[in-house]
This record gives C-alpha cells, sequence and structure tokens, in this order.
C-alpha cells in the first residue's frame, strides 16, 4: 500500500508540473516542466530525508555525544532485526522527534533536545520505537516525498501568481491570467495539505501500533505522547508545513495560518485511547 502511495505521489508531482508548464509557457513550457519534474522526483527518492532533516536544523550526532538515544535504538533494532539508523538532534527546547528515510537501510531519526530532556527511559524508547515503527512499515519514504510535493506546489503556486500578475501576452491571459494565477497562490497550500492528511493519519496510529508492540509497554508510549502535547503547547516548535506531518505530535506551522487549522495527525487522546484504552494517562488532555 505505502509503494503505491508513493507511486501516486511521484506521478501526481509529474502531472501537476507539465499541466503548469503547459499553462505558463505551453508545448516548451510542458517540456521543460517535465525535465524538471523528472529531476525533482529524482531528488525526492534519493534526497527528500537529507531536506526534511535540513529544513528543521537536524545535525547529525555520534554515540558520545548521545548515548542515551543510541543505546535505546540499538536495543529496540536488535530486537526487531533492522539496522541502525543515523542519529540526528534538533537544537530545540521542544519535545518532539521524527524519522525519514526511503527504506530501513537509509534511515535517519531526529530527536529534539526538549524531549530527551522531558521523558523518561522508558518514554523515551516508546517515542523511538513509535519512529521505528515508521521504518518498519516503511511509510517513511511515502511521507517524506509528500513533504516534498507539498513545498513543489506552493514554491510553484507563487511562480505562477507572479508571472500571472507580471506577466504580458500569450495563453496565459487568454486563459484568465493573473485571476487564474491568483486562484491557484489560495488553493495550492489546500491542496498540500489535503495530499500530507491522506499520507499521514493512518499512519501515525500503525507506528504506535508497531511501537507499543515493539516495547510491550504501550503507557510508556501513552505517557510519552501526553506529556509531549502538554509541554508543545507551553514551548511550541514552528515547524515548515511541508515537513510537519513526519513529526510524532504535530508542531505549530509557519508561514500558513490557514494550515494550522487543519491537523495532520490524529487526535492526541484517540491515540493514547488507542493504546491503553483511555483517552489519557494523567488527565492534562481531558
Amino acid at each position: 500500500m505505502n509503494g503505491l502511495k508513493t507511486t501516486l505521489l511521484l506521478t501526481a508531482l509529474t502531472l501537476i508540473l507539465v499541466l503548469a508548464g503547459d499553462h505558463l509557457g505551453g508545448s516548451n513550457g510542458a517540456l521543460v516542466a517535465f525535465v524538471v519534474a523528472a529531476a525533482t522526483n529524482f531528488l525526492s527518492y534519493f534526497y527528500s530525508d537529507k531536506i526534511a532533516l535540513a529544513v528543521n536544523g537536524a545535525r547529525p550526532v555520534t554515540r558520545e555525544e548521545l548515548p542515551r538515544a543510541y543505546s535505546v535504538v540499538e536495543r529496540l533494532t536488535a530486537r526487531a532485526g533492522m539496522p541502525m539508523p543515523k542519529i540526528y538532534i534538533i537544537p530545540t527546547e521542544s519535545p518532539n522527534a521524527f524519522a525519514t528515510g526511503r527504506n530501513p537501510e537509509h534511515a535517519s531519526v531526529a530527536v529534539t533536545q526538549g524531549i530527551l530532556a522531558l521523558l523518561n527511559d522508558d518514554e523515551l524508547e516508546g517515542v523511538l520505537a513509535h519512529e521505528l515503527g515508521h521504518v518498519r512499515n516503511r511509510d517513511i519514504l511515502t511521507s517524506s516525498i509528500a513533504a516534498t510535493l507539498a513545498g513543489a506546489i506552493t514554491i510553484l503556486a507563487r511562480t505562477a501568481f507572479w508571472f500571472g500578475a507580471f506577466g504580458n501576452g500569450g495563453r496565459r491571459d487568454r486563459e484568465g491570467g493573473g485571476l487564474g494565477a491568483l486562484i491557484m497562490l489560495i488553493l495550492a497550500p489546500f491542496a498540500a495539505m489535503l495530499i500530507q492528511l491522506w499520507v499521514s493519519r493512518t499512519r501515525e496510529y500503525e507506528a504506535d501500533a508497531t511501537g507499543a508492540h515493539l516495547t510491550g509497554n504501550p503507557m510508556a508510549l501513552a505517557s510519552a505522547l501526553e506529556k509531549i502535547a502538554a509541554t508543545s503547547r507551553r514551548v511550541p516548535f514552528f515547524a515548515s508545513p511541508s515537513s510537519a506531518h513526519l513529526f510524532i505530535v504535530q508542531p505549530l506551522l509557519s508561514g500558513e495560518l490557514m494550515a494550522s487549522l487543519f491537523s495532520t495527525h490524529p487526535p492526541i487522546q484517540k491515540r493514547i485511547e488507542r493504546l491503553i484504552g483511555r483517552p489519557s494517562v494523567y488527565g492534562e488532555l481531558q
């Protein structure tokens, strides 16, 4: 299923770019857009993980720098029969984490400084097991490509708007020109958001279940989710809209006010209830 989603996302990216190129420049524009789409698909497949890590300020760390996280991940990957992913840290006090990469052999797990300070060892194990659940379920490539596609749609909309606002003559003007570009500018962020919603919600439930099974301790993950959600309200992490769906708990969105009204994640209470049979561990989310 994740392979089908990945194929659909790459196909959608190609069609969107080619149609936009045709609208802006006719057959020559479509040809240029097709070349750009091919290059973007290549970058999405092989480098979307690096893009996601870079835009969130993650840096690689060694075992000596982060022994606590390394020991937990080594224990979990040995238990699951998985290769060891690369470990990254994000320099923020807001608690959060995400996994990315095109397959288990090329996976990376990023944690914030805040999550290491907030969680005890069992809770940290639950979070990292959740992220390894994404790796094991092979959905991180799909989500990473979705992040690239969402970003590409937003950039394309802004480019089309400026072409429509300041271009002169030609096919574009005959088909609505600046008005069409303005509509695209308004609707594109919602299209990007819907793509992320389609990819994200089910995968979070699946990763929660996989992580809880891997540790045998669903209460630890439920406790971690509640702590992260509660603390994130006081110490928010502002993420790019194109990568917000990667995180274990949705961060606040920067630059897209309306997008923040729509969550790419299921409600924390429902995730906790699926894990332990009630919607809260400590009553903080009631």
